[in-house]
């Protein structure tokens, strides 16, 4: 067993595929086969069961991913440490971002970082908020950036950038010239929902708790597996929802779309940089938290 060949075995579970994970790592088809067949030959027991139209993962694969991305992990960092002792910023590491920060946020401060510090790679994976954090607790990202706090005492969050959240609708839905709307009208209207672990909808679930409402009283249509897409369905006339306007931005510019508060509900919320709070941070990640949190003006936050 090599890391070479465990970089390989992660890239065929996270591809569901051999042939897009042999684009993606620029090696044949051949070659990505040879590899997994070794590690099962080292291990004793079948890793990857190649289905018709999947490479899915068997129990030990599943258990062996696990491993191989902390292993990964680990190896970025001692390779950051011992590029900080040689006095630069250099190295590979991993970090999540829930949908929010990972598709409108940290690909611009990824952009800026790698500029100043070319010998960087920040590689990011994008996910729902619960999921990045288990990742964070399990090891396999340093840190992450999501919408919604958390319980797990395990890992820390700083609230690094304030995100306004508003009701959505299209600039001919029957509310587009209100500035504001009331909770009760809000429970009537059609609503298009993110999928349970989304940092949004526990920001709307909790908005709406606090002020003696639920979450479960709202007349939803569809429950929709990311931003994109309920975009897509609030243009389509599906219905409305609650969005980050970072989401929207472009559309609100344009006039697409409309903003619109609601009534006595906060729905303002933080994006949280989170780690694991008893981990020693790499030399690349305390270099890329203090980066960040110049880049969202919240230095010295705590």
């Amino acid at each position: 067993m090599d890391l070479w060949r465990l970089h390989i075995f992660c890239r065929v579970v996270e591809e569901k595929s051999f042939s897009r994970a042999a684009k993606r790592i620029h090696l044949s088809q051949p070659t990505i086969s040879s590899h997994i067949k070794d590690l099962e030959s080292h291990f004793k027991c079948r890793l990857i069961d190649r289905l018709t139209k999947a490479a899915v993962p068997t129990k030990a694969g599943w258990l062996l991913y696990d491993y191989a991305c902390r292993i990964l992990a680990l190896k970025n960092e001692a390779e950051s440490a011992l590029a900080e002792f040689q006095g630069s910023v250099s190295g590979k590491m991993m970090i999540g971002g829930s949908t929010i920060p990972g598709g409108y946020v940290l690909p611009k401060i990824i952009g800026a970082f790698n500029h100043e510090f070319p010998d960087a790679i920040i590689s990011l994976k994008i996910s729902d908020t619960q999921k990045i954090i288990r990742d964070i607790i399990s090891g396999k990202l340093e840190l992450g950036m999501v919408g919604a706090p958390t319980h797990q005492k395990a890992v820390y969050q700083d609230p690094i950038i304030k995100d306004q959240m508003r009701l959505i609708v299209t600039s001919d839905h029957k509310w587009a010239d209100e500035t504001s709307i009331s909770v009760e009208k809000l429970l009537k209207e059609p609503f298009i929902s993110r999928e349970s672990g989304s940092g949004t909808l526990e920001s709307i679930r909790q908005s709406l708790d606090h002020k003696g409402y639920r979450a479960e009283d709202l007349r939803v249509v569809a429950e929709l597996g990311n931003t994109v897409a309920v975009i897509q369905g609030i243009k389509s006339r599906m219905g409305i929802s609650i969005l980050s306007t970072i989401a929207v931005a472009e559309e609100l510019e344009k006039g697409d779309l409309r903003a619109i508060a609601i009534e006595d509900i906060p729905l303002d919320r933080y994006l949280y940089l989170t780690g694991l709070r008893h981990r020693t941070p790499s030399p690349l990640g305390k270099a890329f938290t203090r980066f960040i949190k110049i880049e969202a003006g919240k230095e010295g936050l705590p």
